[in-house]
């Protein structure tokens, strides 16, 4: 994937939290917004429903392993400057069963800070009632799941939500990775900044 010329906003000092199941995450959208944090000079942080390791996937295929930083139970709201969701369909159908999971991302939510999701990653967005007058984007087998549960679906490369607490972006695909990832990088900087001043 060629690299994306990164805006002049910066996730400096921000820890961003990506939360995935213990295994089923589409691992390049797990690794590629994982990568533009990094490049944007903040700090993501992989949470799981389970300490240890999960197991990412190319579509059905098993995938490389990566190292959990923290259990979702364990984390804190607070501690975090953003939310990435990545798709798959194990892994939100996963988080969506998940108590300590669907807490963690219904109480984020309604804080104000960013979040972006992508794929099948609004499953866990609904569990958590959080899409509900929001607008976005989604895997299109999402659109009806999405509408069900007062959102309204677009069918879109990247949409960037305001209609709620915080910032909601979302896309639809791995192929909308490099625009997903500067939307988002771009929109958490801007969140930040907004809430430091």
């Amino acid at each position: 994937m060629s690299a994306v010329p990164w805006p002049r906003t910066t996730l400096t000092g921000r820890t961003i939290a990506v939360l995935v199941a213990p295994e089923g995450a589409e691992q390049i959208e797990l690794t590629s917004p994982w990568q533009a944090v990094a490049e944007a000079g903040g700090t993501p942080r992989l949470l799981s429903t389970a300490p240890g390791r999960v197991l990412a996937f190319h579509h059905l295929t098993p995938g490389d392993t990566f190292a959990v930083d923290q259990p979702v139970g364990e984390a804190d709201t607070a501690d975090y400057d953003g939310l990435v969701l990545p798709g798959g369909v194990a892994s939100p159908d996963h988080l969506r069963t998940d108590p300590a999971a669907v807490a963690f991302v219904r109480a984020f939510c309604a804080s104000g800070r960013p979040v972006a999701v992508i794929c099948h990653g609004p499953w866990t967005l609904i569990e958590a009632d959080a899409v509900r007058g929001r607008t976005l984007t989604s895997w299109p087998s999402l659109r009806t799941d999405l509408r069900n549960a007062g959102a309204t679906w677009v069918d879109e490369e990247v949409h960037i939500c305001r209609a709620g607490p915080g910032v909601l972006v979302s896309s639809r695909r791995p192929d909308d990775l490099p625009v997903f990832n500067d939307t988002f990088v771009t929109e958490f900087a801007h969140a930040a900044q907004a809430a430091h001043r």
